[in-house]
């Protein structure tokens, strides 16, 4: 909560204030105040920030990360109430291959710097922009199935922003995420993506696939994304016959230096 208040009012300071004489809380967009010292601070990040936050803390027995605390409002599949208590590798039991890589995860989380803060993005496609979404909800079952009448600009992208960051005294490690959402056709004007997006649905794991639950959209997605591809090689957008392909540096892309000189110089 601490944080959140610095960063919104150095950030926003037209839009937010805070009185360390009385720890009031003054949030602009809303119109209200909050008394930080009396209010517990979850409930303090549910009232005035977007994003999700889940807080790990170590067993100092195992060495392993517990979720202890959080609010997430923006989860698909899942819900606090399937995951308090649980050690990162129990937490993360649907995803595919996890074992594999479930130690380095926990050595990660050891040695995250509360200076250093980790952002990261998981992405899916969606019908919609369901920002919460259950199993046994009436719309999960539409996930199961490809609907005919599917409209191109009903599929969006959606990518769920991370962060990691270590909390000072606690130690803990906050991991927050904002979801959002991207209509799939904007993508037809980002050269290379549609290619690189089309070849990942093809080819990718299908386990991994299956996991992000892609397949309810895949009958309009793919038309979409190879039409866009073969438009952007036909107006000189990408080179023809380009191989897609993940770049060496991310989240760097092809002549992003001629863009951020573009933006030095304007």
């Amino acid at each position: 909560m601490e944080m959140v208040v610095q960063f919104l009012c150095a950030r926003y300071p037209r839009l937010f204030t805070y009185s360390a004489r009385t720890g009031r809380f003054w949030n602009g967009v809303r119109r209200l105040s909050f008394d930080t010292r009396r209010l517990e601070p979850l409930r303090f990040l549910l009232e005035n920030v977007p994003e999700d936050f889940a807080v790990m803390l170590e067993d100092k027995a195992t060495g392993h990360y517990h979720l202890r605390a959080g609010v997430v409002l923006s989860a698909i599949g899942w819900n606090m109430g399937t995951k308090m208590g649980k050690a990162l590798h129990e937490i993360h039991t649907p995803v595919p291959d996890y074992t594999k890589i479930g130690g380095s995860v926990d050595r990660y989380f050891a040695n995250v710097a509360c200076d250093k803060p980790i952002q990261r993005g998981s992405w899916g496609l969606e019908v919609g922009q369901p920002l919460y979404l259950q199993p046994g909800d009436a719309e999960w079952a539409t996930r199961a199935a490809q609907d005919p009448a599917l409209r191109l600009a009903d599929v969006h992208l959606r990518v769920d922003w991370q962060t990691l960051r270590r909390l000072p005294r606690s130690r803990a490690v906050v991991f927050n995420f904002k979801a959002l959402f991207t209509p799939l056709e904007d993508l037809r004007r980002e050269p290379r993506v549609p290619r690189l997006l089309a070849t990942v649905l093809r080819e990718g794991p299908p386990a991994i696939l299956e996991y992000k639950g892609t397949h309810h959209t895949l009958h309009v997605a793919l038309p979409a994304l190879d039409a866009w591809a073969e438009e952007q090689e036909e107006k000189g957008r990408v080179p023809r016959g380009w191989k897609a392909r993940t770049l060496d540096e991310n989240p760097f892309y092809p002549g992003w230096e001629q863009g951020l000189e573009s933006k030095c110089y304007s």
